[in-house]
């Protein structure tokens, strides 16, 4: 298998009904925001879609979806107006953030000193943002440390590349992108 990033606004329940279980329906319409449902029915059509209707899905003990039959690897990321669905035969990760998210009350939350200095981009805290929620669902463990265990070395955003590091892990090379006013950080 081909990784395959697919990323596509939220769709209508008309349109996600022939790919989605009577189950998946039945809990989207226990959700309270309206958003919430599509993008939960949405990513599950855009998995459908690409790997046959057949395909279940389920979530591992931190959340995580996952495709218990063995198909591939999936991750997941919605924000308002997007749905990211990556798959690959590997572990894969991906985040995806509106390029106009004000990131900056909060980049002292998750940016080290030394990953400010990586690029004086406008939108820099939000590709570090990114880039660090694809390294956590990457890692597949809980209680990681956004400015402690997560780590941007190095950028080159117009080669849509970022360097990170999980822990004293190995390197980790991401794809990275800004197109149509959104953000996205991959490993696929």
């Amino acid at each position: 298998m081909i990784p395959r990033l697919i990323i596509e606004r939220p769709m209508t329940p008309d349109e996600t009904a022939a790919w989605t279980t009577p189950g998946e329906q039945v809990r989207a319409a226990t959700f309270r925001n309206e958003r919430r449902r599509s993008e939960y029915l949405t990513w599950r059509t855009l998995v459908r879609r690409e790997l046959g209707r057949d395909v279940r899905i389920a979530y591992n003990d931190l959340g995580a979806p996952i495709l218990p039959d063995g198909e591939a690897f999936v991750s997941v990321s919605h924000c308002d107006g997007r749905v990211a669905v990556c798959l690959s035969q590997h572990p894969c990760a991906i985040d995806i953030e509106p390029s106009g998210r004000d990131f900056s009350r909060v980049a002292d939350r998750y940016m080290t000193s030394a990953e400010r200095c990586l690029s004086t981009d406008p939108l820099w805290p939000g590709y570090v943002w990114c880039a660090k929620e694809t390294l956590y669902k990457l890692a597949g463990r809980s209680g990681l440390d956004f400015r402690e265990d997560l780590h941007i070395e190095a950028a080159d955003l117009a080669g849509g590349r970022l360097v990170g590091r999980i822990g004293s892990g190995r390197p980790v090379t991401l794809s990275s992108a800004c197109s149509d006013g959104f953000l996205v950080v991959s490993f696929c």
